[in-house]
Parts: C-alpha cells; sequence; structure tokens
C-alpha cells in the first residue's frame, strides 16, 4: 500500500483486495509466528504492576489452546460467545481462539451490569461468557435466567459453577487447525446503543478482520518498529479497530496497560516505554491539554498521534503542537463500519475537521431528497456502495439494517458539510444517540432505567454541553406523586442508575421538570431539550 502523501491517487486507485476466504487467527496471527516478533508489551495496573512481554508465537500457541478447549466444550463454528475481559493479554487470545474456531465473539465492556449482558446474551443466544473478576458477579446474576448461556469460564479466579480458564488452557493442546472462514462469515458481534429501542447487534465479518489493516496503515501510519499505544477499552469497536486487528494484521507491537486514566502516569509511560504511536480517545486528549505535566513532559519518542470517537476541539489541536510538536490526526467511523473519514499523513490538517475520505470509501453529504450537497451546506453523511469493512446486518433485525440502507447509500446518521477542499465538518448526529468522552449512548437505555426508581413518573435524557467530555447526559425527571426533588433525590437516582447498568451511561445531571415536551402523538420531543440546552450554553 502507497502512502497517502498522493491523496488523490491512493483514493482513485485504492482495491481492498479482499479474499475470499480469510481467517485472521491462521493467516496474521500464526504467519507473524514464523518470525521472531513482539506482539505485545503489557502492563498491570498498580505503582508495582506487573509487565509482560508476548511474541506473535506465544499468541499462536494460545489462541490453539483456547480453541480447542472452547471446541471441547461443545462450542461450534457460528456460535456465539461474549467476551467480558479487561485489558488483559488472554482477552487477545480468546478472541484469537474463537476466530480460529469460527466463532463469534461478542466483546462486552467490562462495566456492563446485569441488566445489560442478560440483553446481550438473550439477543445474540450466546452459547458461553469468559470473564474475569470485574464481571463475573453480574454474569452470574445471570445466567439462570437465560437457558442458551451453557458454559461460563471465569478467568483468574475461582467460582463456583464456573470452568476456570487455566485448567481449561492446561488440559488443551498446542495444535489446531483453524476453521477456513469465507470472508462473508460472522466473526465479530458488536453492540451499539439506539435512540428509542435497545441497543443493535451489529455483525461483522472475516472481511471486516482483512480490511481493518487499511486504516492501520493509512491513519495509524504503523512503520517498522512502532510502538502503539491505542488506550481503548476491550468492549468497544475501537479497541477491535487499534489494540488488536489492525496493528497486528501488519505484525506492529502494542503496549497495552491495565490501569485506569490517570494523567501524569499516562504521561510517564509514554515516554518510560518509548510509544512510538499513540491513539487516545479525544477527552484524554483534552483532559492533558489542561494539566501542568504536559508542559514538562517528554514525548520525544512519539511521532505520530491520532484521536477518535467525537470531534477534537481545535483548541487542543492548537496545543499540542504548540507544546511538542505534534499534530492530533483526528478520524471519523463507527461500530458498523472503519474510519471513513479522516485526517492522514502527507494532507494539510485543518483543526476541527474531521478531514477527508479514508482510501475505499466513497463518501457524500446528501440532501433529504438524496442529492449532494453544495458546499458549506449541512447534510447526511453517506457511504456509497458496500465495502469489505462495512458491517452485514443488525443480528436479527432485517428491519432496522434495512432502515440504514437508501438508494445504495449507507446512511451514519450523521450530519456534516463539505467545504471546497473537500474536507469535511461534524455538524452533530441526526438522531438522538449521545456521544460522551467516546461513548455512544442511547437515550433509551438510560430512560429504560430511570423508569424503574420508584421517584421517577417519566423521564426524557439529551446531551448536555461539556467542556471535558463533549457531552453528559442529562435527564429530564418528571417526578412521581410524593416525591419532591432535590439533591439528595439526585444522587440516589445517579446511584441507582449506576447499578442498574453501565456506570458510563449514568445521567450527570438530572433537572426535574413538570411536564416533558410532546408531540400530538404523545412521543417525547428530545429535540426541543437539547434546543434548550444548545441555548444554555449559547447563552
Amino acid at each position: 500500500m502507497a502512502n497517502i502523501g498522493d491523496y488523490a491517487t491512493t483514493y482513485a486507485d485504492f482495491d481492498w483486495k479482499t479474499p475470499e476466504r480469510f481467517n485472521f487467527g491462521r493467516d496474521v496471527v500464526d504467519e507473524w509466528a514464523k518470525e521472531d516478533r513482539p506482539a505485545m508489551t503489557w502492563l498491570g495496573a498498580g505503582e508495582a504492576g506487573e509487565e509482560r512481554n508476548l511474541t506473535f508465537a506465544d499468541f499462536s500457541r494460545l489462541s490453539n489452546r483456547f480453541a480447542n478447549a472452547a471446541q471441547g466444550m461443545g462450542v461450534s463454528r457460528g456460535d456465539r460467545v461474549m467476551v467480558l475481559m479487561g485489558k488483559t493479554p488472554e482477552w487477545h487470545v480468546v478472541l484469537t481462539g474463537l476466530l480460529k474456531l469460527g466463532a463469534i465473539a461478542i466483546p462486552c465492556a467490562p462495566q456492563l451490569r446485569t441488566k445489560d449482558l442478560k440483553f446481550r446474551a438473550e439477543h445474540s443466544g450466546a452459547v458461553a461468557i469468559i470473564s474475569d473478576s470485574e464481571g463475573m458477579e453480574q454474569a452470574d446474576a445471570i445466567r439462570e435466567e437465560v437457558p442458551n448461556l451453557r458454559h461460563l469460564v471465569s478467568l483468574g479466579v475461582e467460582r463456583d459453577g464456573w470452568e476456570p480458564y487455566e485448567k481449561l488452557m492446561d488440559d488443551a493442546s498446542e495444535s489446531f487447525t483453524a476453521a477456513d472462514t469465507a470472508s462473508d462469515e460472522g466473526a465479530f458481534l458488536l453492540y451499539t446503543s439506539g435512540t428509542t429501542k435497545h441497543p443493535k447487534g451489529v455483525l461483522h465479518t472475516h472481511g471486516y478482520t482483512h480490511a481493518k489493516r487499511v486504516q492501520a496503515h493509512y491513519w495509524l501510519d504503523l512503520q517498522d518498529g512502532d510502538l502503539l499505544w491505542c488506550t481503548a477499552g476491550t468492549g468497544w469497536g475501537k479497541s477491535i479497530w487499534n489494540v488488536f486487528l489492525g496493528p497486528w494484521s501488519l505484525g506492529t507491537e502494542i503496549f497495552f496497560h491495565e490501569g485506569a486514566f490517570d494523567p501524569a502516569e499516562r504521561l510517564d509511560l509514554i515516554a518510560r516505554y518509548g510509544i512510538t504511536v499513540l491513539c487516545q480517545a479525544p477527552t484524554e486528549y483534552r483532559f492533558l491539554a489542561n494539566v501542568p505535566e504536559l508542559e514538562s513532559a517528554d514525548l520525544s519518542s512519539v511521532r505520530h498521534a491520532t484521536s477518535a470517537g467525537e470531534p477534537l476541539n481545535a483548541p487542543v489541536i492548537e496545543r499540542w503542537k504548540e507544546l511538542h510538536g505534534l499534530t492530533i490526526y483526528d478520524g471519523y467511523g463507527q461500530t458498523e463500519n472503519t474510519l471513513l473519514v479522516g485526517n492522514y499523513p502527507g494532507l494539510d490538517v485543518r483543526p476541527g475537521s474531521m478531514g477527508k475520505p479514508s482510501p475505499g470509501c466513497d463518501m457524500k453529504i446528501l440532501d433529504p431528497e438524496g442529492n449532494e450537497c453544495e458546499p458549506g451546506e449541512p447534510g447526511d453523511i453517506a457511504l456509497s456502495g458496500r465495502v469489505p469493512a462495512l458491517f452485514k446486518e443488525y443480528w436479527e433485525q432485517p428491519d432496522e439494517t434495512e432502515a440504514v440502507y437508501e438508494n445504495g447509500y449507507y446512511l451514519t446518521g450523521d450530519r456534516a458539510s463539505r467545504d471546497e477542499d473537500g474536507y469535511l465538518w461534524f455538524v452533530g448526529r441526526s438522531d438522538d444517540v449521545i456521544l460522551s468522552a467516546g461513548y455512544r449512548i442511547g437515550p433509551f437505555e438510560v430512560e429504560d432505567v430511570l423508569i424503574g426508581h420508584p421517584a421517577v413518573a417519566e423521564s426524557a435524557v439529551v446531551p448536555a454541553p461539556d467542556e471535558d467530555r463533549g457531552s453528559i447526559v442529562k435527564a429530564y425527571v418528571v417526578l412521581a406523586s410524593g416525591h419532591e426533588p432535590g439533591e439528595d433525590l439526585i444522587k440516589e437516582i445517579q446511584d441507582y442508575c449506576k447499578q442498574e447498568s453501565a456506570p458510563y451511561k449514568y445521567p450527570r445531571e438530572i433537572e426535574f421538570i413538570d411536564e416533558l415536551p410532546k408531540t400530538t402523538s404523545g412521543k417525547i420531543r428530545r429535540v426541543e431539550l437539547r434546543q434548550r440546552e444548545a441555548a444554555k450554553t449559547a447563552g
């Protein structure tokens, strides 16, 4: 693949070159294992965190063991398996082993609660869960309610009714013949947020696992000898992109840190380990831009920095450039696809812009009639045709799948404008999904939890602007009879939400309201509440 520097030529001549049959475990991990090539430097949490260095040969052997263990349990090609694990090398072992087996992995954020896990298990028909200690208690609570979950595998701890990962691995052979999977077979099921319904299961294929090398090459700009640190959590599409499939496709070693985000520690680790390519969430760049340690940090090893998840503010980009000469290359993509638009090495970066369409992605800005918008006119971001990095379908939701396609275009649900030079500028969501600190949060998910609290008669959830997180979740709440508004009740409702659903979804602001704005048919007009929040900021 050529460098993106000659953008016009690269874009015009691009070919995905997707093979008819492909298995990432066999054709990538096992192939790199033939060389003495490092795959991961892992650092545990805390000051005395354990350090492990693993090669592709290590992951090849370990993933073979896990594939054999899973097959021995009765997991078959096409079966769905939930993976509820934090930032540990075993996450890569399990995902690679499932790919070799031909099973469909469902990466889940460890923060998910019982309600979230039960929905995913029932909706997907998952036959097994592999969990570390963080998610085990929540997963254990659904086992009796979801009969299709036949196997529960525990990592790091022993628990009644669970099969220890370590014992399964000890008894398994290191020899395994990977399934000869077709490129259109299912490989991953990633859950994304909806607006008025439950989360949707996004089915990606083995062709998608091949396609991820493209954004790793052009956007991450990975080169021989690089050490990449992508800080994304393991339950999100971005981690599949940039902590697994993308870098390993190019044989790049990753740095994998178990610890939570701490600004001073983050900057220290970049220097200590000589990180060459850094990929962070916009929120992390914003927080770091405001800490005094950034000014004196040694970032001399970093030659390339990227950001994705939500638009990155121009002043943040400019501060990193001013202090360390680093240009942060912002990018745009979704759980359903890949990096559709990006700022690339070789292109002039216009701070605040999404960049230009990615190679292989014919992006349009469309008006409501499906015509291309004039420069400067906002419209729907649309992808022309189907590419291998685009999802196959929403799992068992054909109507939802059909709804995002129109006249040969995939409609992203986001809006942007295009300038005279072809750069795209993000405008916002065309639906109600909230983008907060890199998370996509469906208002229905939060409202569904809120209604379970006895004080809540009705609620509507919208984004409220926030300097650090971009947006935060705000809930407008109509109280049930017999309850009085107050700070104590706000905290009680927030704590309830944290217990019932993933903590990142809880409403950081709650405003009590006598009546929600609605249409004549009774639907909540969230748009009116969003406008109210925007007006506060503008004022």
